[in-house]
């Protein structure tokens, strides 16, 4: 008979945890999976045997594959003949983009020659995403593959989309870890460091020093000091409360503030690039003590190993060393309390430091079994570095799905002539986009919008070709508007929603003709989400990324028709720009019928007249300095992200992560004009839930005005009384209305226009800011500017 503590009995042995951890990127044990981007190669080493798999990830996209003997001779390694010259290969490596430039760099240190190759090709321009092709390696060798494109013009769908290769290794034996990668250039140090040890070495000023995971999930601490003041006896470390203080961020990673101080507040190096993005700023290296007392004394210790290793250069030892301890995923909970997980870093993941003096440093492979920090399983770590003279562009890893491999953050066809104008560049979703501009503020660039007109960087959106017979079917099924309703030439704006009403994403729709539609939103997802409903319901469609080859300038404010009427050519047949209605495009070209071609629409995120031009990144340069010569009469001015948040918030315009997520509607978010549930007569995704869920609202979207110039911000909870009964999405102070502003979502009880509440501060309790619901937008809630 059961008791309350009497426990059920399970028969057999435990059962493993359960958990799903995306896939390693880079070079596995056993079966290896690979990331071709559209328009880029990679190189691969072979073994007789070895089985390839390649995957038309999305569609539409050709390969070439071609072979070479371990000694760099071009020959046919494959079971299937080549057909030719590999002119894709050749023309993909020509682009001079940096990956490329490595992996021409190590085809030449493999003696591999391209103009020899010849290329198995495979795939055609029809070939539906999920297509693949098998082959099998007949000797060792190199493999290098290709997803060769030529420049897609910017009304039409031939974009470059990914490939996959997946090899299966004959003798998956042979291989018990993962292989480096390549060198970014030749090394001056190479350095393995063993697990649970660490290694000291020295860098000289301008040098640059990677710090590389090998197999994943491996924490590794780093320490420096300036080799001059060591030399007069000053032992002064890198200091991470110091950088902390200094950056106003946990720790320093690519861009503006990029540096790590000393306590004298001397730079000692400069983070350049990195792949993984978390780390730790908390916690002091492993030390005897931190084992001593969770009862495994003598334990090694990165403490120890620092002490061993810096000995030679005259380093007093410590008991315990602060410092840098990359990709050891550690974070700071509501209570206070220091927590700790794997590390989020993936095989081949790295730090890129640059010296700023000449420096003594130490890296450590953490020796820590005890928890989670180096994911149950210790591996090494290397360290390479390279001379002053090298250049490499500084950049984060953006992961589009957690099993992508790392992207790192790109330069936007607009990029060199925003950076003669700002170094104030930020990463948005793996781009740089300039934030602010010298001489200048966010305040003026709003106002030169406001008042005349303003061009600015989109180039991060993310657009994707819905091509096909069944493409307006795809359409109608993810998005909430009538898709039907959309003629040849029009844009609309809609939402994308899961089945429990929750937003995927917001964006624009322009139909580009009866079966081609272009979907420019913000979410790498949304093409995922549109290809797997489409693979669901067997629709004959097509959904290929087209980002990197539609990059994208905003003009906008009440002068911006003036502006592009004197840029932008139509051809008789088009719709030329003064005709231009509100949410329509047109296609043009830059100066005259000779001029880079564009497509122009009438769109923007800041409330006033404007529009935007996609050209192919090869214009960029072009396009972007004819409108600054084109605005030069009207006061044009660049604008930066901070004052395009000023803009559209004062303007009501949503945002993801802030007015919605996936756990909002579009009710919920502000924009329930997107959902036509009345007169939509087709079903789509999420269609019951948002009925039930507009029947019983819980959450309102409204302004507010705050009696106050102290600022509140995105998170801070909002009051009636003590009862908390919403969150403010996003606030500014408003120039136009001379007045702080904000939107926020609030319960429907305390919506009311004209409700008296209160703005939360600190604990929500010790500190409150007088506020009052108000309509929204807050300005031109007619939207009469956009329309004119």
């Amino acid at each position: 008979m059961n008791t309350p503590f009497t426990r059920l009995f399970r028969p057999g042995p435990p059962q493993p945890s359960r958990m799903r951890l995306g896939q390693p990127t880079g070079r596995a044990p056993a079966q290896e999976r690979h990331n071709i981007p559209g328009g880029g190669a990679l190189m691969q080493a072979l073994a007789a045997g070895d089985r390839l798999t390649v995957i038309n990830a999305e569609g539409g996209q050709r390969a070439e594959l071609a072979t070479a003997t371990l000694q760099g001779r071009a020959a046919d390694l494959l079971d299937r003949a080549s057909a030719g010259l590999a002119q894709g290969i050749m023309q993909v490596l020509a682009q001079g983009d940096d990956s490329l430039c490595q992996l021409a760099r190590g085809m030449r240190l493999r003696g591999v020659d391209p103009a020899n190759l010849r290329a198995v090709t495979l795939f055609d321009p029809t070939s539906p995403a999920g297509d693949s092709a098998s082959l099998t390696a007949q000797a060792a060798g190199w493999l290098i593959v290709a997803a060769p494109a030529v420049a897609m013009a910017p009304d039409s769908h031939q974009t470059a989309t990914p490939l996959t290769l997946l090899i299966d290794r004959a003798d998956p034996r042979r291989k018990t870890g993962f292989e480096l990668p390549d060198p970014l250039a030749d090394p001056i140090l190479d350095i393995r460091v063993t697990s649970a040890t660490a290694q000291a070495y020295l860098v000289r000023a301008g040098e640059y020093i990677q710090v590389l995971d090998v197999d994943g999930r491996q924490c590794t601490d780093f320490q420096c000091f300036d080799a001059r003041k060591l030399d007069r006896g000053i032992q002064n470390p890198l200091d991470v409360t110091t950088t902390r203080t200094l950056l106003g961020h946990s720790y320093a990673m690519p861009g503006l503030h990029a540096k790590y101080f000393d306590h004298d507040m001397t730079p000692l190096i400069e983070v350049v690039q990195d792949t993984c993005g978390r780390h730790d700023a908390f916690a002091m290296a492993c030390a005897a003590k931190y084992y001593d007392d969770i009862g495994y004394p003598g334990h090694a210790n990165c403490s120890d190993n620092f002490n061993a290793a810096l000995a030679p250069y005259g380093v007093d030892p410590r008991k315990g060393w602060m410092a840098a301890n990359f990709f050891f995923n550690t974070w700071i909970d509501a209570h206070g309390v220091l927590m700790t997980d794997e590390p989020w870093s993936r095989p081949g993941d790295y730090v890129l430091m640059r010296a700023l003096t000449d420096v003594v440093c130490v890296s450590s492979a953490c020796p820590d079994d005890t928890s989670p920090a180096n994911g149950w399983h210790l591996s090494d770590i290397h360290v390479r570095s390279y001379g002053a003279t090298e250049t490499f562009q500084r950049a984060s890893a953006w992961r589009p799905m957690p099993d992508s491999d790392p992207i790192m953050t790109r330069q936007t066809a607009f990029h060199d002539r925003f950076a003669a104008l700002t170094r104030d560049f930020v990463e948005y979703k793996g781009f740089w986009l300039p934030n602010t501009f010298p001489n200048s503020s966010p305040e003026e660039e709003y106002r030169a919008c406001r008042n005349a007109v303003a061009v600015m960087d989109l180039s991060a959106l993310r657009k994707f070709e819905v091509t096909g017979p069944d493409a307006e079917a795809l359409m109608q099924w993810v998005l909430t508007r009538d898709v039907k309703k959309l003629g040849v030439g029009q844009v609309v704006y809609s939402a994308m929603c899961y089945p429990h009403g929750g937003m995927i994403d917001d964006g624009t729709l322009f139909r580009m003709g009866p079966d081609r539609f272009r979907w420019i939103g913000g979410s790498d997802f949304g093409g995922e989400w549109m290809r797997q409903q489409a693979v669901a319901l067997g629709l004959n469609v097509m959904i290929r990324s087209s980002t990197n080859q539609l990059h994208n300038l905003a003009v906008q404010g009440p002068k911006s028709r003036d502006l592009m009427n004197a840029a932008i050519w139509t051809a008789p047949h088009q719709t030329a720009i003064s005709e231009l209605g509100w949410f329509r495009w047109t296609v043009g070209r830059i100066g005259g019928a000779n001029g880079a071609p564009v497509v122009v629409s009438r769109t923007g995120y800041t409330g006033e007249l404007g529009y935007e031009i996609f050209c192919h990144p090869k214009d960029g340069a072009e396009v972007f300095d004819a409108v600054m010569a084109a605005g030069q009469p009207h006061g044009i001015r660049p604008m930066g992200l901070a004052a395009l948040d000023l803009l559209r918030i004062e303007a009501g315009l949503v945002f993801a992560d802030y007015e919605f997520t996936d756990q909002t509607d579009p009710f919920e978010a502000g924009i329930g004009f997107t959902v036509p549930l009345k007169t939509k007569p087709d079903d789509f995704i999420g269609r019951e839930a948002l009925i039930r869920r507009k029947e019983n609202p819980r959450w309102k979207l409204v302004g507010l005005e705050i009696d106050t110039r102290i600022p509140a911000h995105h998170g801070d909870c909002l009051h009636v009384g003590r009862a908390e009964i919403g969150e403010i999405t996003s606030a500014m102070w408003s120039p136009l209305m001379d007045r702080q502003i904000a939107l926020a979502r609030v319960d429907v009880t305390h919506a009311a226009e004209g409700t008296e509440i209160e703005v939360g501060k600190l604990d929500g309790q010790q500190k409150r800011l007088a506020a009052r619901i108000t309509p929204f937008p807050h300005y031109d809630p007619a939207k009469e500017r956009p329309r004119s």
